[in-house]
């Protein structure tokens, strides 16, 4: 940005109000873009889809880290107004972007708001293009935590209807008379991430549950290959696999075999063959023919982005990757028998020391890494997000400001932006990341650097962080592909 700081108002509150003001005004543009139009809108990243009025100026606020300046209302605001006069075509624009470029960087002198706003999405204006041909089905197949959050994100993107479309969950039958209920209760309420975002009504007659409009069968059977998906109206339907249970691809292979189903997406890491996938990391490798993709796991997802940005810009000549980690239903909530080493003793009272595959598994994603990493992992009392420490040692000597600036910028303007997040906060712990949409986010307050010696903290949730990498690969898998602005 360049020097101009925006003026101290002389009322903290009369501004205040104002700037509430016209962030209420957001909302209804928002959404009727969404709604309408397809037209996604943003804030350096953060979307504005389904935003309080709060949630929305914290977004502006949020800024001030980005490009050390404010954001304001004021500004975004005109902004949003003329995208709301023009004839748009599905399209993700960041509206944040837009405004600190024109107010703040220079760009469009001599142009008005409203002129600079048409020739940055000039391309789009009349667009008839859609995301794709027709919705793509979407089933989860399993209907755990990730299951869960899935849903919840599926239905969230649902929008226009145009993209992809949550039309099924498949489980196995439970002993209690009303299972319906309690699958819909379970995404209506999570003690982790709270009440779900809208309505869920059950529908016991057609065995489904309606959540925000999006009709979901709730699907019985005992295993991938005994479904026919056409008999609930189901086709081409790509198949979230979230049990875990057939992780390579022979066991895949047998919801292929079921009618209705094109494609499948593994939310574990992949055994043999199978392509292990981190979005933004090596998702160019999915081809229109794949017909079977692995998304890793969450611990693969949080570390593989900073490893490749430091490799890239440091060279990393070896590492040890140690994870403390949350504790997961695989443990048991007191002490009893478990096939592996430690797990059988109680997760809410123990630090559980384990093993995690994550290290070895970024060679599969980062070949330039391969053999360089070791790893293990911690598990510990806590429900969810996680934390992950790279030890590493670089190609050159460093310092911690310079790592710390490095990796800002990677965060906030590389084509990591998604993965990476990044806070320089001393008061951050584990529960301020609940909900963080990023695979993970660099704690700047304690790197340290000595020399070519590099200790990187990272948080992620490894729940809903790690879904929403999932959701990515399933939007390339189905073809989506927005336009975005500015390019």
């Amino acid at each position: 940005m360049n020097d101009r700081k925006r003026e101290r108002p002389d009322d903290y509150f009369k501004d205040w109000k104002q700037r509430e003001a016209l962030a209420e005004g957001m909302i209804p543009i928002v959404g009727s873009l969404s709604r309408e139009r397809d037209v996604k809108c943003y804030i350096y990243g953060k979307s504005l889809v389904n935003r309080s009025v709060t949630e929305i100026m914290k977004d502006h606020r949020y800024v001030r880290q980005v490009e050390a300046n404010e954001l304001s209302e004021f500004e975004t605001a005109p902004v949003l107004d003329e995208l709301a006069r023009l004839d748009l075509g599905p399209a993700h624009i960041d509206v944040g972007r837009i405004a600190v470029n024109y107010y703040d960087k220079g760009a469009g002198q001599g142009m008005s708001v409203e002129e600079y706003v048409r020739q940055v999405v000039a391309e789009d204006i009349g667009s008839s293009a859609r995301p794709l041909e027709k919705p793509q089905d979407v089933v989860l197949y399993g209907f755990g935590r990730i299951g869960r959050l899935m849903a919840r994100i599926l239905i969230e993107k649902t929008d226009g209807g145009d993209g992809l479309r949550l039309r099924a969950i498949v489980v196995r039958k439970g002993k209690a008379p009303n299972d319906l209920v309690k699958r819909a209760s379970l995404l209506r309420r999570d003690s982790v991430h709270g009440a779900f975002d809208g309505t869920i009504r059950v529908d016991e007659e057609r065995q489904s549950f309606v959540a925000n409009g999006n009709e979901v069968k709730v699907i019985y059977a005992d295993g991938p290959d005994t479904i026919d998906y056409t008999d609930y109206g189901i086709d081409d339907a790509i198949v979230v696999d979230n049990t875990g249970v057939w992780r390579d691809e022979d066991g895949l292979s047998l919801h292929l075999k079921s009618k209705g189903v094109s494609k499948v997406i593994l939310t574990a890491p992949g055994k043999g063959d199978l392509k292990n996938v981190v979005h933004g990391i090596n998702h160019e490798i999915i081809e229109p023919g794949d017909r079977i993709i692995s998304a890793a796991s969450c611990t693969t997802n949080a570390i593989a982005p900073p490893l490749k940005a430091m490799h890239d810009e440091y060279g990393i000549t070896a590492g040890h990757v140690e994870t403390v980690h949350a504790f997961t239903n695989d443990q048991n909530l007191i002490d009893n028998y478990h096939k592996a080493s430690r797990r059988g003793r109680a997760a809410p009272l123990n630090m559980v020391l384990t093993e995690t595959g994550a290290a070895t598994a970024v060679g599969k994603v980062l070949p330039a890494l391969l053999g360089k990493l070791t790893g293990n992992a911690i598990r510990v009392p806590t429900p969810n997000v996680s934390m992950a420490i790279l030890n590493l040692t670089l190609g050159r000597e460093t310092t911690a400001e310079e790592v710390n600036e490095y990796m800002r910028n990677q965060a906030l303007h590389s084509e990591l932006r998604k993965q990476i997040d990044y806070s320089n906060s001393p008061e951050v712990v584990s529960t301020d990341f609940v909900g963080s949409r990023h695979a993970c986010i660099f704690d700047a307050q304690a790197t340290i650097v000595n020399g070519n010696q590099a200790v990187l903290y990272l948080w992620y949730d490894n729940e809903f962080g790690y879904s929403c990498q999932v959701h990515r690969i399933l939007e390339q898998m189905a073809g989506i592909d927005y336009a975005v602005y500015p390019k």
